[in-house]
């Protein structure tokens, strides 16, 4: 029999995980790094699922020993490919796993126990998995947000602090997009809300006692993904380190992100939130896509996203903010500038403004745009 294996252990393993679940389960969420060989097509789950519920488990089996039976010896091939697929590989188990660590994920350990190749099962399976990302996500992680109207470099800057070995999460490279209307240009397809989460987590649980953990400040959801509500009430609570940086600057790193991303794509973002850009600047926006000057319709956005940032910075019952100009530096420059600010106490960095200026915002992208953005 096949040892079984709590999350954590089971997660801290070495050889590869083989999530036997359907394609379609494995799209909605699965663990990070996880190979699928699914046991059962999507079609052929569901016909198994109908003739349990309207025939019974014995006539399940038998649909499903019928569907496995001519795949057996190609199921038998990949295991072995897998197995052997590195070194470091062939010396650990495969780790498996289905929804519930019931008959599929064991059907699966039969076979492969038959060839001699050593695995383990996860206990509970993906369903306890989720159990447990679900619970890592309440622990009271130690939040650093930083924040900043659009175009200053937020990205670039928390990636230039990774590389210098700073707790850092990138939340909009996890969820493929911006967060604006314009943030799913050239980003791969977006994970599910849940899948996100997964992803998430690792990291999270990779940087545990590493100290303050430095996430963008971000709306509620970034695309289609949402930020887990446990994580999203920590960052409400955390200090906020604003940058700025001068229009000029700005512009100019707008027009790099976007600018090769073509004249179609970006006037239809531009026309998803023509009804609050206005309809003055939304033809000014889309003059200037037409005419490939990037620079000049940039310069039309950013007064609508500054609008709205400064409209949730007003509103916001934060008090813990510091400010940084990063004024004519680099991403390495400003990576550099921050850490030796961070040598004070958060709240006592650069002030935030004049007094009686309103306190700052957990945010960056503050559109509020319904749906993927």
């Amino acid at each position: 029999m096949p040892q079984r294996l709590g999350v954590e252990a089971f997660l801290r393993g070495r050889g590869p995980v083989l999530d036997v679940r359907s394609p379609a389960e494995f799209s909605q969420g699965h663990i990070p790094g996880a190979i699928n060989l699914p046991l059962f097509s999507d079609e052929e789950r569901a016909a198994v699922g109908t003739a349990y519920k309207q025939e019974g488990r014995h006539q399940a089996m038998d649909l499903g020993l019928s569907l496995i039976g001519p795949r057996l010896t190609e199921l038998a091939g990949a295991l072995r490919r897998l197995q052997g697929g590195s070194a470091m590989e062939s010396d650990h188990p495969i780790r498996i796993h289905c929804w519930r660590g019931g008959q599929r994920s064991g059907s699966v350990a039969w076979l492969a126990e038959l060839f001699d190749l050593p695995v383990v099962l996860l206990e509970g399976g993906y369903k306890a998995y989720r159990r447990w990302v679900l619970a890592c996500l309440e622990e009271p992680w130690p939040i650093q947000l930083l924040g900043g109207r659009t175009g200053c470099g937020k990205t670039e800057l928390l990636l230039a602090l990774q590389a210098r070995g700073v707790a850092v999460i990138d939340l909009e490279g996890l969820a493929h997009h911006r967060g604006s209307s314009f943030g799913g240009l050239g980003q791969p397809p977006q994970p599910t809300s849940e899948h996100f989460e997964n992803r998430l987590v690792a990291q999270l649980v990779a940087l545990r006692d590493q100290g303050p953990i430095w996430l963008e400040a971000e709306s509620a959801q970034i695309g289609r993904c949402r930020i887990p509500i446990p994580l999203w009430h920590r960052m409400q609570e955390a200090p906020v380190l604003e940058i700025t940086r001068p229009l000029p600057e700005r512009l100019t790193r707008l027009v790099r992100l976007y600018g090769g991303l073509g004249q179609a794509e970006l006037a239809q973002a531009t026309e998803r939130i023509a009804r609050r850009l206005g309809p003055q600047r939304t033809a000014l926006a889309l003059a200037a896509i037409e005419a490939q000057d990037w620079a000049g319709a940039a310069e039309q956005m950013l007064d609508y996203y500054d609008r709205c940032y400064d409209h949730e910075l007003a509103r916001s019952h934060l008090s813990r903010i510091a400010r940084l100009d990063l004024a004519g530096l680099d991403d390495e420059g400003a990576a550099d500038a921050l850490l030796q600010n961070r040598l004070q106490p958060t709240d006592h960095l650069h002030p935030a403004g004049p007094p009686g200026e309103a306190p700052g915002a957990p945010l960056n992208r503050s559109d509020n745009e319904p749906g993927p953005a």
